[in-house]
């Protein structure tokens, strides 16, 4: 089953994306989460398959979440931990 999602970019945090059905658009995305979002810029047009790989997200998981939820929302990746053994705390 292929899907066309659009992906938009919210305006409050980096690296934070909402993927959503191309024709039902925002209209499933409850209002809480919109206004902790921020104004949604549209990042780009996508057709998603089994076969689409995505960088920081399972395309079966992305697929699921639109249909069931009407969206999907990607978090902004985890900083790395340092080793602190390698690079100690700085104290401020």
């Amino acid at each position: 089953m292929k899907r066309i999602c659009a992906v938009y970019r919210s305006s409050r945090t980096e690296g934070m994306y909402l993927y959503v059905d191309h024709k039902e658009d925002l209209s499933r995305v409850p209002e809480d989460l919109l206004a902790r979002f921020g104004k949604p810029e549209r990042s780009m047009t996508l057709v998603l398959s089994a076969e689409r790989k995505l960088a920081r997200a399972d395309v079966a998981k992305v697929m699921e979440e639109i249909a069931d939820k009407g969206f999907y929302l990607q978090l902004p990746p985890q900083p790395e931990r340092l080793n602190p053994r390698v690079v100690p705390e700085i104290d401020e």
